[in-house]
């Protein structure tokens, strides 16, 4: 599945409930679901985390839904070429930056 499939599977799914939360009401339930990753990267299973990553994925998709936002475009105006940082394919930025 591509980005943009899973940004339109998740808009088929659940539009119409997330109209109504709107933006702020839908990134509580994406900090929830980082929560949950946190917690699944300390002490879950293969399978616990794989779900979480999912969950994370799928309400990220959510708000970019809700704000009307392409992520694939979005992600391919940032990093299609190369690091936003040092501006290279494979990153030479130091460990302490933040591309």
């Amino acid at each position: 599945m591509t980005l943009k499939e899973l940004q339109t599977l998740i808009d088929t799914m659940y539009s119409r409930k997330d109209e109504e939360r709107g933006i702020e009401g839908t990134f509580m339930w994406l900090m929830e679901e980082v929560g949950e990753l946190a917690t699944a990267l300390r002490s879950g299973t293969k399978e616990e985390l794989a779900f979480e990553f999912a969950d994370v994925l799928a309400w990220l998709a959510t708000i970019a839904n809700v704000a009307k936002i392409d992520l694939d475009a979005a992600v391919k105006a940032k990093y299609g070429n190369g690091c936003p940082g040092c501006k290279q394919m494979v990153c030479v930025c130091g460990v302490e930056e933040k591309p």
